[in-house]
């Protein structure tokens, strides 16, 4: 399949699963005016990780997750934070890629529409960001932390919002956990992480 026919399929499936899911229709619409934009993709060691992860499975959004991973080698993955100053195996191992937004290869002004994948046994530490947030859990399970709640376990079709600016975390035991996360407001400044002794 061509590169184009990937990031279509992508889109196309990701339209299905987030129109289907009541919190993510109600936390923002779904684009209707996005453009393809160029995109050089950008290799990074989590999407061969995701490529190769026997352990995600997805009864509800295996259209979803198979088009994640198809189109994981023509996508641009993001270091999320700077390796000079944050620990890089951990970095390694979070996989994260654009599909509406900047890095991606759909733009909107509205919405940002990118996967987070986190192998088994994964910590993502505390981390702030303006934009708030929704993750969506498409396959796999995770423990969601937000400052001042109760940590939550989350499978498959749950989901969680996060305010703006609101600490939280992620953290994956002993299964891996594929996510579809959108973004509003606020869509241009990236995430940073924080002294959880600091909240």
């Amino acid at each position: 399949m061509q590169r184009n026919d990937l990031y279509h399929q992508l889109l196309s499936a990701s339209n299905a699963a987030y129109m289907r899911h009541e919190e993510l229709r109600n936390f923002a619409d779904f684009p209707t005016n996005l453009k393809q934009q160029a995109m050089v993709p950008i290799d990074r060691p989590a999407s061969r990780l995701l490529q190769e992860d026997k352990d995600l499975k997805s009864a509800a959004f295996a259209d979803l997750q198979s088009a994640i991973i198809a189109a994981a080698p023509v996508m641009r993955w993001r270091a999320i934070y700077d390796s000079k100053t944050h620990d890089t195996r951990f970095m390694d191992k979070l996989g994260c890629y654009s599909i509406i937004g900047k890095g991606g290869p759909f733009a909107s002004n509205c919405l940002r529409l990118f996967i987070v994948y986190m192998p088994a046994g994964l910590y993502y530490p505390w981390h702030i960001h303006p934009a708030e947030e929704m993750y969506m859990v498409i396959s796999g399970s995770a423990i969601f932390k937000r400052g001042g709640t109760a940590d939550e376990n989350l499978s498959e079709g749950q989901s969680m919002f996060h305010e703006s600016n609101q600490p939280h975390a992620i953290e994956t035991t002993d299964t891996p956990m594929l996510s579809l996360v959108a973004w509003r407001n606020h869509l241009e400044t990236p995430p940073s992480l924080i002294n959880p002794d600091e909240m």
